[in-house]
């Protein structure tokens, strides 16, 4: 409840209690009952979502078009949690696009509750939703870092992601330095390759994936003061010029199965260095993402997108009310 409402709601509470007097049990006291139930139920009233995942990375998608959605933090961090809520690394909010050129607007949350512009894996499940509604294989997803071109590719989902922004100030870091060569350390990794794909990426390039400990030096690099609005932290290992292992440690959320965007600038990343080829197929925790950086300079991204189930968000059970 947002602190306006359950401010008044205290207020009326307290009306009762004075009003419960003998003798003062008349209409007005009715009415004030009946504000007071109102006000309770309207805004700790179940909501439906639905729950999907891109390689195991997962998501409560909320229609706003339809259910007024709440968007405190409590109420988000109450979702994602695994044991109280329904349990994500991100909460998605549908809301009617304000370009003429979308068919919707994808509000985007990390598990703390905080907005960011991008996530790959959930365009290609809001996309996959669309296809449904609009009985297309095209459709065009709004988020706050631009317009997303998603299409069907087979039994998968396609999007463009536009241009990497490689610059300094578009990564953004604290101050102008080379972003192929990043001066940022923590636990043996050195100098990541940074790119922003709607949201910022540190591309770290190791020898062998399974000697770092991620969950240890994601969150030290995810706060580095070298990231004035925090980082995801990719660590990536070449297995061939095609070929990438990869695992990501997400800002606000920790370690996912997958990240699409991540995936994206870790292809970038690594063509910068010389170290792959324009198309290659990027193997994270969960999974498969094929990504491509063509000659246009738009990345692409194809992978799948899973519906997991339908259901109802009870924010009195999660402990809201």
């Amino acid at each position: 409840m947002s602190r306006p409402l359950e401010n008044l709601k205290k207020f009326f509470v307290a009306l009762v209690q004075k009003l419960k007097k003998p003798g003062r049990r008349d209409k007005k006291l009715f009415q004030v009952f009946k504000l007071t139930e109102y006000i309770s139920s309207e805004t700790t009233k179940p909501v439906p979502f639905v729950k999907m995942h891109g390689l195991g990375n997962d998501f409560v998608i909320f229609d706003d078009r339809t259910t007024d959605i709440p968007t405190s933090e409590k109420f988000l961090q109450s979702v994602a949690n695994r044991r109280r809520g329904a349990g994500c690394d991100q909460i998605i909010i549908l809301r009617p696009a304000q370009s003429s050129d979308a068919h919707v607007h994808m509000a985007i949350y990390n598990a703390d509750g905080t907005q960011v512009g991008a996530c790959g894996n959930a365009t290609r499940c809001v996309a996959n939703l669309l296809f449904k509604e609009l009985a297309a294989e095209k459709c065009v997803i709004e988020t706050i870092a631009g317009l997303l071109p998603c299409w069907r590719e087979g039994e998968l989902v396609a999007v463009d992601f536009g241009a990497p922004r490689l610059k300094w100030a578009q990564i953004p870091l604290t101050r102008e330095v080379d972003t192929l060569l990043v001066p940022v350390t923590a636990g043996g990794l050195l100098a990541p390759c940074c790119v922003n794909m709607g949201n910022p990426h540190a591309v770290f390039f190791v020898p062998d994936i399974a000697g770092v400990n991620l969950a240890e030096i994601g969150p030290k690099l995810e706060h580095d003061p070298m990231f004035p609005e925090r980082c995801n932290i990719e660590i990536a290992q070449i297995l061939s010029p095609d070929h990438i292992r990869m695992r990501v440690w997400e800002r606000g959320s920790g370690i996912t199965e997958a990240c699409g965007s991540g995936a994206c600038a870790t292809l970038v990343a690594a063509v910068r260095r010389g170290l792959c080829g324009r198309r290659a197929t990027i193997t994270l925790d969960g999974g498969d993402l094929v990504i491509e950086w063509r000659p246009d300079d738009h990345v692409i991204m194809i992978g799948s997108a899973t519906l997991a189930y339908h259901g109802i968000f009870d924010a009195q059970g999660a402990g809201l009310a």
